[in-house]
């Protein structure tokens, strides 16, 4: 169920939301209902311990019944966009109780700032919020499911709200189609049915071209294809372009692993949580829920997004541990471990991207090591960059819109920890710790010198917890640090 957002003037609603900065201040909307109400509201604050804190909440009622819900907008000066994202992702958790799966919110008019601005971030909080996968349930009744079905946000100048909310709607349905691919389960979201759904990004104006084994085999894309060799499921390498600035610019290139299961190959993973192996298709679901957003709001850039979509099986066709592959750029590569995949479809899908559409630049992201989340937990992803200025963008972006990113080094020092005695590479380390470094550099030598970072996602792609923006599951991070990213840095304006 999608959840329905609308502006529109302020007037009577069932259920009112309405904000309340700390220490019990009140903005102007506010005021205005608490003497309509002869001073219900602030009579309530006093006899609670309701003090405005950031997304707190209190439920008041008047003696016709009317539910007012009072929410914590936190401090005056802290308010800004990422501020109402999260009052509005509560607001998607606070509103869920409505009786008739409505609500209305009248939060405007706040301390230096703009009423349509507020709003928009506010719906975009909410609906990011409201996203749930429930698919597969049969027997859940009604009242155990996400009912909220529609909240109005009552602003002074609703067109002014629907024109700010528009572009960041676009931005939500790219962060669903990610969460939706990478929720699904293995048996349904294969190699091919996520091909079929990149191409599904034509009807938006993308321009999709999917290679198959036949054709990755002519190529010479042995990395990937060994990968896939112990899965009965083709692999894939999906390549997707929207060309929406001036022909002679140079595209940016986004990339993405797509491992649809992996069980760890021949070097098989432990049972225990292996069933968490279907989202290590995450990066991959980045780069095309990215292009479905760049698509729908008509971003004046030119991108290519790339997706390498294997899944890892042992059988008696796998790859084996010790096998020496040639990849697509001729190095040679020693696979010391079937479960460190994602580096050697990362390898040809790269040097793909960079030897045929020679872009500006190249970012790419992945599930790749546990190592990172050893080092960073689940709070940021990990950022290896070749070069400092596309690092800072990236950093920068990920402030914005609270998906954070910490740089991790990429000294040339770790090199020698991959170099192999029998090939040119290996694919894993033989020195302990610093998994997620060589795994970085190993990268770096398919990139060919174009400015590159690597966003290793594989702690923040799936939570464990509530998040502010996100139920629990596929979190989405990713799509709007990256949006963000594209419009700050390189979109004509």
């Amino acid at each position: 169920m999608s959840l329905k957002i609308a502006f529109q003037k302020p007037s009577t609603q069932t259920t009112l939301c309405l904000g309340v900065y700390e220490e019990g201040h009140f903005p102007s909307a506010t005021q205005t209902w608490d003497k309509t109400l002869k001073g219900l509201l602030s009579t309530s604050l006093k006899n609670s311990k309701f003090k405005g804190k950031l997304c707190q909440y209190l439920s008041v009622f008047t003696a016709e019944g009317q539910r007012i819900i009072l929410v914590g907008l936190g401090k005056k000066t802290d308010q800004n966009e990422k501020q109402w994202q999260k009052i509005g992702g509560s607001l998607s958790f606070i509103l869920d109780v409505s009786a008739n799966g409505e609500g209305a919110v009248e939060i405007h008019s706040l301390e230096k700032s703009d009423d349509a601005h507020v709003a928009a971030h506010l719906a975009l909080g909410a609906l990011l919020k409201s996203w749930r996968f429930e698919t597969y349930f049969t027997k859940k009744k009604p009242d155990e499911l996400f009912s909220l079905k529609k909240i109005t946000f009552l602003t002074p100048d609703p067109d002014a709200a629907e024109k700010a909310f528009k572009p960041l709607s676009k931005v939500a349905e790219g962060v669903f189609l990610t969460r939706t691919v990478v929720t699904e389960p293995a048996n349904v979201m294969t190699p091919a049915t996520l091909a079929k759904i990149a191409s599904s990004l034509e009807k938006d104006g993308v321009k999709v071209e999917v290679l198959d084994e036949k054709d990755l085999k002519k190529l010479g894309a042995n990395a990937i294809l060994g990968v896939g060799q112990g899965s009965d499921k083709e692999s894939k390498l999906v390549i997707m372009r929207w060309e929406g600035g001036k022909k002679k610019d140079d595209p940016l290139a986004f990339v993405g692993k797509g491992v649809t299961f992996d069980s760890g190959g021949l070097s098989l993973k432990p049972a225990s949580n292996m069933e968490d192996m279907k989202y290590d298709m995450a990066g991959a679901g980045v780069v095309i829920g990215l292009m479905k957003t760049l698509a729908l709001r008509k971003a004046k850039v030119n991108v290519v997004g790339v997706v390498g979509l294997v899944e890892n099986m042992p059988s008696g066709t796998a790859q084996r541990p010790g096998d020496v592959v040639t990849s697509l750029s001729g190095q040679t590569i020693a696979v010391l471990n079937t479960d460190a995949e994602g580096r050697l479809v990362l390898a040809d899908a790269l040097w793909y991207t960079q030897n045929r559409f020679k872009p500006k630049l190249m970012v790419d992201l992945a599930t790749l090591t546990g190592a990172i989340v050893v080092g960073l937990g689940f709070e940021r992803a990990g950022l290896f960059a070749s070069d400092d200025a596309l690092a800072k963008k990236l950093t920068a972006a990920g402030e914005d819109v609270s998906e954070l990113l910490w740089r991790m080094p990429l000294d040339d020092a770790y090199d020698k920890d991959i170099n192999s005695d029998i090939a040119d590479v290996q694919n894993i380390s033989n020195a302990r710790g610093g998994g997620s470094i060589t795994a970085a550099k190993f990268l770096q030598r398919f990139t060919n010198k174009v400015p590159w970072a690597h966003l290793d996602i594989a702690g923040v792609a799936w939570t464990e917890k509530e998040l502010p923006l996100c139920a629990k599951g596929a979190s989405g991070f990713g799509v709007r640090l990256l949006d963000r990213f594209v419009a700050a840095n390189y979109e004509e304006k």
